[in-house]
């Protein structure tokens, strides 16, 4: 955990002997802050539990100022034009990912939103009477079948940590709260509805629906229906998830009561962050201080594991970044303690060819181009909601966190207050077993916990009956 350093103190030289004691030397007057530069918002660190007054005087005396704090976990977010602020903080105390994203360049920066993040477009839009014949991906986890069981609670709400949800959508008006959703971006809660709404993307729409969509008219159904979706937006106009807006995100969680929280994206810039090195810390700490804030405050966050292909176990190098990766580092927020991580699979039943491995919970449908359903059976991608009150086709683990972000909502439904580890048990247990087959020569573990499919693919019927 980072420590405060402190000021050393004054120096104080003994002078004898003489009539007249020489005048102790005049202080370095403080350099003076810039204030024509580019604005750039960093998290800082403090312990947990600093008084508000320290973080002001702090940051002031070192060219910051206070966008927002979070004293229960001493994280602050900071804005500052100085170049060195970092520096003046100390470098495993604060970070900017925007700053970062400047430093590296345009190249460097498309490299952070490339194929792994357009792998999530909107491929195809349905047009059909009855959509419902096109979700294969529900009747995969046997979503239906549950609906007609139990539906979900009005009493859990989900917070889905995205790009905004369009809260007119007819699959998703009934299930939005206002109430409990917030803008994040700056990495402070913003209440008004235009700070939570989507702006230039249907990632958070489409996730939204499958985790509680209704559209009788359309014969669209998410896996949940019944419980409430919370909006809290901390994806950005240009598509970056910084670390601020994910510590307000799951801060917000906390403090309102969310039973679940769906987190289908990883934390900008860099794709792992590494505990050890410089600036990385900072960010690595303050949100694993969030995620766990959440958890004791009893929210289950479930997470997408990444559409890179790769073991994450295993990654020496990161692919957005050139630094080393050891052990220690991970993809945030899914590499903290408590997250379900989700791997993906497609109309077959296999692992999606994106989809991440290695540290794996549970499995759910994500779509996969290689495996075509037949014909009548929708595309290769899930089915929801997009913007525009429309529905159209995604893949990515994006799209298979959602779906057990809305079987843990049923069990939540089911067990009103169950603790989160005991909810992601129930998750795990209920699962179904998916075993590495003969050919996936990189899968390893048994049938019920392995590389590639953790306990198994989600089952909505298991959780409600």
């Amino acid at each position: 955990m980072s420590r405060l350093r402190r000021m050393a103190a004054p120096l104080v030289l003994a002078v004898g002997g003489g009539l007249f004691a020489a005048a102790p030397a005049a202080e370095a007057a403080p350099a003076a802050c810039d204030t024509t530069s580019t604005p750039y918002t960093y998290v800082v660190t403090y312990q947990p539990g600093t008084r508000a007054s320290a973080v002001d005087k702090e940051l002031a005396a070192k060219c910051g100022t206070k966008v927002a704090y979070y004293a229960p976990i001493g994280v602050a977010i900071a804005s500052s034009r100085n170049a060195d602020f970092q520096e003046k903080i100390g470098v495993y105390r604060a970070y900017s990912g925007a700053k970062d994203v400047a430093s590296q360049g345009a190249a460097a920066s498309a490299r952070s939103l490339g194929a792994v993040r357009t792998l999530e477009d909107t491929r195809s839009v349905a047009a059909a009477d009855d959509l419902s014949a096109q979700q294969w991906d529900m009747k995969a986890i046997h979503a239906p079948e549950a609906n007609k069981i139990y539906q979900g609670s009005r009493a859990v709400t989900v917070g889905v940590l995205d790009s905004g949800i369009e809260a007119t959508h007819p699959a998703l008006r009934n299930a939005i709260d206002a109430r409990s959703s917030a803008g994040c971006v700056t990495g402070a809660p913003d209440l008004t509805p235009a700070s939570w709404q989507p702006t230039t993307s249907d990632h958070g729409t489409h996730v939204a629906g499958t985790i509680a969509g209704k559209d009788p008219a359309a014969g669209f159904t998410g896996v949940a229906p019944g419980v409430r979706l919370a909006s809290v937006k901390v994806v950005n106009d240009a598509g970056y998830i910084f670390p601020e807006s994910a510590v307000c995100g799951f801060v917000w969680a906390a403090e309102h009561g969310f039973a679940v929280t769906n987190n289908s994206y990883y934390i900008d810039p860099g794709m792992f962050y590494c505990p050890k090195q410089p600036g990385d810390a900072a960010a690595f700490e303050a949100v694993r201080r969030a995620v766990q804030y959440s958890t004791h405050r009893g929210v289950l966050n479930v997470a997408a594991a990444g559409n890179s292909g790769f073991d994450t176990t295993a990654q020496t190098t990161d692919p957005n970044r050139p630094h080393p990766v050891d052990s220690s580092c991970g993809i945030l927020p899914k590499a903290i303690d408590g997250v379900v991580k989700v791997s993906s699979v497609g109309y077959q039943g296999t692992k999606s060819s994106f989809s991440n491995y290695g540290e794996i919970d549970v499995t759910a449908p994500g779509g996969d181009f290689g495996q075509t359903p037949p014909a009548g059976e929708g595309p290769s991608c899930p089915l929801s909601s997009v913007v525009g009150g429309g529905y159209g086709s995604k893949c990515g683990t994006s799209m298979a966190s959602p779906h057990a972000a809305g079987v843990a909502a049923l069990i939540a439904s089911r067990f009103r207050g169950i603790p989160p580890q005991l909810l992601a048990r129930v998750l795990e247990g209920e699962a179904d077993a998916v075993k590495c087959a003969a050919t996936e020569t990189e899968c390893t573990g048994p049938a019920k916990n392995n590389s590639y499919y953790g306990h198994g693919l989600v089952d909505a019927l298991d959780a409600v009956r």
